[in-house]
């Protein structure tokens, strides 16, 4: 791969901050409730929810751009769950994609399976973790 762009950030666990290295991202990390923490930051699922929904939803501008569909008016929210997994810990993710009524039926679905396809989360994940994608 020939590298286009190099995101990096340094965190120190789940209970202090995680910064980029330009500094347009500096948070607070904190447990969630649901795993014993205060909650007063964010986490690890939300950031890469945050970052799979994004890319997402512009991988399907891309896609949609080729189909020559408007995909303006879509959105995607990404759900990642954390849970026991064998010897530690996994994850899943629901990717939830909103289509206006003129993508509905089969139109909607290939453009949503054409960009799972396309997607550079997607292609990171693909049999590594479950992906679920619902058409809503």
């Amino acid at each position: 791969m020939d590298a286009l762009y190099t995101a990096a950030a340094t965190a120190n666990g789940r209970e202090g901050r995680a910064v980029s290295s330009d500094g347009q991202l500096d948070l607070p990390l904190a447990m969630p409730p649901a795993l014993g923490g205060n909650g007063k930051g964010t986490n690890p699922e939300q950031l890469f929810a945050a970052g799979y929904a994004a890319c997402f939803a512009s991988a399907m501008a891309a896609v949609g751009r080729e189909m020559k569909l408007d995909t303006q008016d879509a959105s995607v929210t990404a759900e990642v769950s954390i849970g026991k997994d064998g010897d530690g810990f996994g994850l899943a993710v629901v990717m939830r994609v909103e289509l206006p009524d003129s993508l509905a039926g089969e139109t909607g679905q290939k453009l949503v399976e054409a960009t799972h396809a396309y997607c550079p989360y997607s292609k990171a994940t693909r049999g590594n973790i479950d992906v679920e994608l619902v058409i809503e």
